[in-house]
């Protein structure tokens, strides 16, 4: 007779391939985007913001993923929905709600508003309102590393919508007969506007664009955090080490209309549930906790007091003063010093 017997086997545990500091740091940044928009929009449906304002909710992974893989020095370029980026980039929360409310406090001076956020301390080269206008400036950024001899590496966001444009075949053309030091990340929404990406584009498959300049490209899981820092991190360092550019095509969705004034009713209900069960913050929030990198109790500390903050950034734009009125024209015509 064979009795049985039970065996204590060692589970096998795949280690994160994040440590916690970066797990908690990820998680924060997330948080601070998605946090910062909502209350951006709180502001312009209470009369308290203007212009046209354009949300990232949904895309956070995408601006975390690979802003937070960059060194300090590096560059970051952006689009009209600029917002995360800059925060991301490390552009203070208080500078960015102050240009919102079009305050002298702002990182533009209150003179861009939400499409034209810049800040040369941090090396935010800028929100660009026309589609693909911020690729040139990215690919230029990346012209000047190498021309100066530095391992400064550009990252340049933009939409699906922008790869049908001349800019981006230019850009990527310029960028990898002279090996710049660069990525391309593709935000690929599904969406420009109302129009769908497949009723927009002979080839849907962005990241395949990349073949026509003989440079990597790669489609990538824009909603999880990680596969996008994973990718980020091998296309700067392939960038650092002087091997020129890459594309990324990060697939994602935001989880709002195109900008606070549409209200969103081409897209089919269905599909954006279908997205929004894929919200990245959640997913990370799961992933650290599975692998003991911090306990529910953190992560909602991490909420809370990002919360307090953006309410911060709020009370200090309501209080900051307007532009003066004699320095209308400052900035737009050059001056003797």
């Amino acid at each position: 007779m064979v009795l049985s017997q039970e065996v204590n086997v060692i589970p096998k545990v795949v280690p994160p391939e994040i440590t916690r500091a970066q797990g908690l740091e990820l998680y924060q940044d997330m948080v601070l985007g998605r946090t910062f928009e909502d209350m951006c929009a709180q502001m312009y449906y209470q009369g308290r913001m203007f212009g046209f304002v354009h949300l990232y909710n949904g895309q956070e992974a995408v601006a975390t993923g690979c802003i937070k893989a960059l060194k300090a020095g590096d560059y970051v370029t952006s689009t009209y929905r600029d917002h995360v980026h800059a925060l991301s980039q490390g552009v203070p929360a208080r500078a960015i709600m102050a240009e919102l409310f079009g305050k002298a406090t702002g990182c533009s001076k209150g003179r861009g508003g939400s499409m034209h956020l810049f800040s040369a301390e941090h090396n935010f080269l800028g929100g660009y309102a026309f589609v693909a206008e911020g690729i040139p400036v990215a690919t230029g950024a990346a012209y000047s590393a190498k021309y100066r001899g530095t391992d400064q590496v550009s990252v340049n966001f933009f939409g699906d919508g922008a790869t049908n444009n001349g800019a981006f075949f230019e850009s990527l053309n310029m960028a990898a007969l002279w090996k710049l030091p660069i990525l391309y990340v593709v935000e690929n929404n599904l969406w420009s506007i109302g129009m769908q990406h497949a009723r927009a584009s002979s080839v849907t498959e962005i990241y395949k664009k990349a073949l026509a300049f003989d440079i990597p490209g790669y489609l990538v899981d824009g909603m999880d955090v990680l596969a996008v820092r994973r990718a980020a991190v091998t296309a700067i360092e392939r960038a650092r080490a002087g091997e020129g550019p890459t594309l990324l095509e990060c697939t994602t969705y935001r989880f709002r209309g195109h900008s606070l004034a549409d209200p969103d009713e081409l897209r089919d209900p269905a599909e954006k549930d279908l997205w929004r069960k894929q919200d990245p913050i959640p997913k990370l929030a799961r992933y650290l906790v599975e692998h003991q990198l911090a306990t529910q109790d953190e992560l909602q500390t991490i909420e809370d007091d990002t919360q307090t903050l953006i309410e911060d950034a709020v009370q200090f734009a309501q209080d900051s003063p307007e532009p003066p009125v004699d320095e209308i024209t400052r900035y737009v015509h050059a001056e003797d010093e």
